[in-house]
């Protein structure tokens, strides 16, 4: 007998459940995948946990404050050569997912 693979599980599990239950799981698995952001990452003792594009240590709440203060996307792009397009349209992405967080973060950052 062949090894059975978490995905042949959830067929099985799958084709026996009722249209609701589907849409639920359906639900958490959106919810679950929504709070992913590719190309940010908060890693424990990296600026200070606080969300960064990957491969940098340049915060999000850095570029979009910067953002605010008129600083143009190309700008950011010659000030910070290690960015590329990709990463301030992931990083403006997570602000709006996250507006608070980050909020929160600009005061704190621009008290310091």
């Amino acid at each position: 007998m062949g090894v059975i693979t978490t995905l042949q599980t959830a067929e099985q599990l799958l084709s026996n459940m009722t249209r609701p239950e589907k849409a639920q799981l359906l639900q958490w698995i959106v919810r679950d995948i929504g709070e992913a952001f590719p190309g940010i990452d908060s890693t424990p003792g990296v600026c200070g946990g606080e969300p960064c594009i990957v491969r940098t240590r340049i915060p999000v709440w850095l570029l979009v404050q910067a953002r605010r203060l008129g600083v143009t996307e190309a700008d950011l792009l010659r000030s910070y050569p290690t960015l590329r397009a990709e990463d301030l349209t992931n990083a403006w992405a997570y602000y709006r997912a996250h507006r608070g967080e980050i909020e929160r973060q600009i005061v704190e950052n621009e008290a310091a």
